[in-house]
């Protein structure tokens, strides 16, 4: 296999031409017919004992060569990205120009690259840390969930609805006069200020008494599922029947040694807040490095191709199915939603994580970060632990070249970190 010729001919794309021997393309047609002979009838043989000839003769001299081409291109890809000395990207537009016995394959592609990336000034960086106190309503706001988890609902029997409540109606829906699918229901608990409803259904049910009727009139957004109620007024004819509450106990030190492993309610609250500390430290620290990327990438200078954006969102989408336990063909059919639709909502980050790490990466390389074997060693142990995994399943399942780019990647955060000039202010 030889490169016959190799032509900028655009940003980040060149022209190739790979030629394939007649020896090359024989071997590979001979593969083939061993593969696919005990699958071939010929009238007089049995399968599998027919001669390659003889099939060439009885189907085409081309019977193999579709096959044998795919073949060649397929174990040669990596050798052919390799000879061309490429960060090579993607690989489109392939065609086959020539088939034949005498002359072997030739095939013609453009190789997308990617970008050449210029950055400066990623030293110096100057940013805000800020560190939020912890007060005393965090501290309540706090031992008010617990107490929301051990509480019980009370029915509340000599007041109207107010926020927070739990309304259980009966309600039905009309657009244009004409009830709608899915518009129903029967002693329905709808939590007041939940916002589970269309907006401006349950403010209209505070103030409300039980065994009131009313009408609740409201406007589906124009987003809304629906095709037939987008942007649409409509109307809930509806039935109040109870009203339930939520009753918190009391905060003392039985509560406390209930619902936590502390003893007292001081020790619960000072707790409560060294931990909320911690949270507040570490949230401000995220932000932090999190500004410092979005600067280094203002620096970044490059013209990057759309492919990698594209093939970028590929890899969230796939993260986001085996997170979710859903295949996307079938997200798509229950939520209506287009593919376009979907990819969208992955489309900023991806661009955003595309254009970091080609800055980290040069970075890097500008900065000669090295990755040692014992850095390589450590990673694979840290992610065996991690993921509860023999060592060696990780190496197999993560290349030492995928590893060793990931490393440098983070010991690019961590030298534009140790070099950036943070301002840490408390809030």
């Amino acid at each position: 296999m030889e490169i016959i010729s190799q032509n900028n001919t655009a940003t980040n794309t060149y022209a190739i031409e790979v030629k394939f021997s007649a020896e090359e393309f024989d071997s590979a047609v001979n593969v083939v017919y061993n593969k696919q002979k005990g699958k071939i009838t010929i009238p007089g043989f049995r399968k599998g004992k027919a001669t390659r000839k003889m099939i060439e003769t009885h189907y085409g001299a081309n019977v193999f060569y579709e096959d044998a081409v795919n073949s060649l291109y397929n174990d040669k890809i990596e050798e052919i990205i390799e000879k061309t000395g490429l960060e090579v990207v993607n690989i489109e537009n392939t065609e086959v120009t020539e088939v034949s016995k005498e002359n072997g394959v030739s095939i013609k592609a453009d190789i997308i690259t990617k970008p050449v990336v210029e950055i400066s000034d990623y030293k110096g960086i100057e940013v805000k840390k800020t560190v939020k106190t912890v007060s005393d309503e965090d501290v309540n706001k706090e031992i008010d969930k617990l107490r929301d988890r051990v509480s019980r609902m009370i029915t509340v029997e000599d007041r109207a609805v107010q926020e927070g409540d739990t309304a259980v109606i009966d309600f039905e829906g009309f657009a244009d006069g004409v009830a709608f699918e899915g518009g129903k229901g029967e002693k329905f608990p709808l939590e007041i200020g939940s916002h589970t409803f269309i907006p401006g259904f349950e403010e209209q049910i505070i103030g409300k008494n039980v065994n009131d009727e009313f009408d609740v009139n409201v406007t589906f957004p124009e987003d809304y599922q629906a095709e037939n109620l987008k942007g649409k007024p409509a109307v809930f004819k509806c039935k109040l029947h109870e009203i339930k509450a939520k009753e918190l106990p009391e905060l003392d030190d039985d509560l406390v040694k209930d619902v936590s492993d502390k003893d007292t309610v001081d020790e619960l609250k000072a707790d409560i807040r060294e931990k909320l500390a911690e949270r507040y430290k570490t949230e401000a620290e995220d932000k932090c490095e999190a500004d410092m990327m979005d600067a280094i990438i203002e620096k970044l200078n490059a013209e990057i191709p759309q492919v990698m954006y594209e093939r970028r969102i590929d890899e969230i989408a796939r993260e986001w199915s085996a997170r979710s336990r859903i295949s996307v063909s079938d997200y798509l059919k229950y939520t209506g939603l287009t593919i376009e639709q979907f990819r969208a909502n992955f489309r900023e980050p991806a661009e955003r994580q595309v254009k970091l790490r080609l800055a980290l990466e040069k970075i890097s390389e500008l900065e000669n970060l090295e990755v040692s074997s014992e850095d390589v060693e450590n990673e694979y142990k840290k992610l065996a632990e991690e993921y509860n995994m023999e060592i060696d399943n990780v190496k197999a399942a993560i290349t030492e070249k995928t590893l060793t780019s990931d490393i440098k990647i983070e010991k690019a955060i961590d030298f534009v970190k140790d070099n950036a000039k943070i301002e840490e202010v408390t809030e």
